[in-house]
């Protein structure tokens, strides 16, 4: 094996090898979820090359400056105040999600209206309709970190691949029996996942479009999924109470994770895939040990072996609507009808601060890149920027006229969108 290069990735905080072996070039990451800017670099580059054989003596010293670079992004203070660029007319029906691209560059959202549309975030002009759905698109997604793709999922039961760059439609997935309310790629951009209220998941090949799999496994309605960072495995969730924890290359389930007392609303993996988070209507969130012996579900840390129930989450007073970890993984935030947010450690599984201001329930939370911000969308009609670290509110986004259903940070987390009942989306920056 023989370096080629050596390059930055800022969030998570991380450094990808270009390495050349058997004649093909491949790619690893390092990952330093744990960086501060009181990390002492040169011993955590001796740490590094003591477990990378890859990083020679040659190549230290540019290790540590790019090491360098990375604790200079991570010491940056984020004191921004976000304003309004654009309101976009967008749909003629409510939207129902928006999702960036990677870079930040565009944009897509998805409306009663049958279509999903791509727009360029710097002008706010729109590049492409996508049409052909016979019924709401309510799931989208780009495949990220790529971004040369859409993956569309509607009520007409069909999900749809466009290609972002023209707008053309490469294949329709057919097959599930009733609406597409979930979907994600794999990280590799080779696979789409979608969820059907039919009560199964199915796995499209990107390059085919031919199915894969069918996921069978859950007896209600699956309402959320999730890839982890290897692509290896998927996390669905179901109205029947359930998570299933499911080998993407096989198709079998590798986990039940059962526990809670209502319809589960969300789930996520963090980014070393060493966790899950469930969010649910019995109004609590769990966490779940993903592949190890141990699992945490519903409001404890259960030991798989005897059931042992080990830790707990407890705070809300209604129904978790969503959740999400923050790009290391250390973070957990939740979004809830009680009308207010929370931020839990994702080592002590203690709440860090609850974020109370909003006059509705949550239906959306997001961290920014950086961590340090969350962003939240209710049907108050507003989103509100928070302070991790405190719980402030440092800024509501007023100006939508009806319930915000969506909203997302870009990768740089200097540009958000929100997504309305009111037919619009808003760009501030």
């Amino acid at each position: 094996m023989r370096l080629k290069r050596l390059h930055i990735r800022y969030y998570p905080p991380g450094i990808f090898l270009d390495y050349e072996k058997g004649g093909q070039l491949r790619t690893k990451s390092i990952d330093l979820l744990n960086l501060t800017p009181e990390t002492d670099v040169s011993e955590l580059v001796s740490d590094i090359r003591a477990a990378e054989p890859l990083i020679s003596s040659s190549c230290a010293e540019q290790l540590k400056v790019l090491i360098g670079k990375l604790q200079e992004k991570v010491s940056q203070k984020d004191d921004r105040k976000f304003y309004l660029f654009r309101a976009l007319q967008a749909h003629i029906l409510p939207l129902t999600n928006v999702a960036f691209n990677k870079s930040g560059s565009s944009f897509i959202t998805g409306s009663y209206d049958r279509t999903c549309k791509i727009w360029d975030t710097a002008s706010g002009e729109e590049l492409h309709t996508l049409e052909g759905h016979r019924n709401v698109v309510y799931a989208i997604a780009f495949n990220n970190p790529y971004g040369d793709k859409v993956a569309t999922g509607s009520f007409d039961k069909t999900c749809k691949l466009w290609s972002a760059e023209t707008g053309k439609c490469f294949y329709t997935f057919r097959g599930h029996t009733a609406e597409i309310v979930c979907l994600a790629f794999n990280p590799q951009s080779t696979l789409v996942a979608t969820g059907s209220m039919d009560t199964t998941a199915k796995l499209w090949d990107v390059e085919s479009g031919k199915e894969v799999s069918t996921l069978a496994g859950h007896f209600a309605e699956i309402i959320s999924l999730s890839f982890n960072t290897m692509g290896d495995h998927l996390v669905t969730g179901s109205f029947d109470h359930t998570a299933i924890l499911w080998d993407a290359c096989s198709g079998s389930k590798v986990h039940v994770l059962t526990g809670h007392r209502g319809e589960i609303s969300c789930v996520q993996f963090n980014w070393d895939c060493s966790l899950i988070v469930t969010a649910s209507l019995d109004k609590t969130c769990k966490v779940s040990v993903s592949l190890h012996s141990v699992i945490l579900i519903l409001s404890c840390v259960w030991a798989a072996d005897s059931g042992q129930c080990l830790a707990s989450l407890l705070g809300h007073n209604d129904e978790v609507l969503d959740v999400c970890f923050n790009y290391t993984g250390q973070l957990i935030a939740t979004a809830s009808a009680d009308g207010t947010s929370r931020v839990f450690s994702a080592e002590t599984f203690q709440c860090l601060c609850q974020l109370e201001g909003h006059k509705g329930e949550i239906s959306k939370v997001c961290f920014n890149p950086q961590g340090s911000r969350v962003l939240t969308a209710s049907v108050d009609k507003t989103a509100r920027v928070w302070c991790v670290n405190t719980g402030v509110c440092l800024q509501a986004l007023e100006g939508h006229s009806d319930e915000i259903f969506s909203c997302a940070f870009n990768y740089e987390g200097d540009t958000i969108i929100t997504g309305s009942k009111d037919n619009t989306c808003r760009i501030w920056h």
